[in-house]
């Protein structure tokens, strides 16, 4: 009620220092899968939900059993939920990471790697980590109207070599969009398909069947 809309940049590392954050990611994630179990039934069938892990929550040692708890406890498969990990998450002892990552993916969830570009980026570590999608930063769709789509391309290039599926973040206007589309990025996320919004006004974009945001050669 005092300071209105307060920024995720500014209330998760408060959450992290805290220890706070691994009950807000068990909150967050229950929710967010109860949210989808009510869309499917409501007859959105293929409809799916991402979810940021923080590095404190994805390194607890129950992490991998909460998830199957969630899920157990909506009835949902795997399949209806992504969960989103930065690259300095997973790296820092990349053999357990990948361990978790194996156990995930065997429940049928996904994993994306988020924020490519802006962290580490190594070739080496792109190579072993155990995911499904490539987030590719905004930075990089920002770049792409100033310097061209070369570097875009390269990336894109180097993630499709390696079998993994690729996301543009940070979309804002529809030349981007048709940049995008043209370099072959599988799909997007950004402002041009909507702003956050509560699940009630989710639910209107729903019911008007408006075009989301996979790009027509995408999976």
């Amino acid at each position: 009620p005092v300071l209105g809309a307060v920024s995720p940049a500014q209330f998760i590392p408060v959450a992290e220092e805290r220890g706070l954050i691994v009950e807000i990611g068990a909150w967050v994630l229950r929710q967010a899968l109860r949210q989808v179990r009510t869309w499917r039934s409501a007859g959105h069938a293929d409809i799916r939900v991402a979810v940021n892990v923080s590095a404190l929550q994805f390194q607890q040692d129950g992490f991998v059993e909460l998830v199957g708890r969630a899920l157990q406890e909506t009835g949902l498969k795997g399949e209806a939920l992504i969960l989103e990990l930065t690259e300095g998450s997973l790296i820092r002892d990349l053999r357990s990471a990948n361990a978790k990552l194996v156990r995930l993916r065997e429940l049928g969830v996904q994993i994306a790697l988020d924020g490519f570009g802006t962290g580490y980026s190594s070739l080496a570590y792109l190579q072993q980590l155990q995911v499904d999608v490539v987030k590719i930063d905004r930075s990089f769709v920002q770049a792409m109207s100033e310097t061209g789509p070369a570097v875009m391309e390269a990336i894109l290039h180097l993630v499709r070599q390696l079998g993994y599926r690729t996301v543009a973040e940070g979309i804002e206007t529809a030349a981007q969009c048709t940049d995008l589309e043209v370099v072959g990025c599988d799909s997007g996320q950004g402002y041009l398909f909507a702003r956050p919004m509560p699940a009630r006004e989710f639910e209107w974009v729903l019911a008007q069947d408006i075009p989301g945001s996979e790009f027509p050669q995408g999976d």
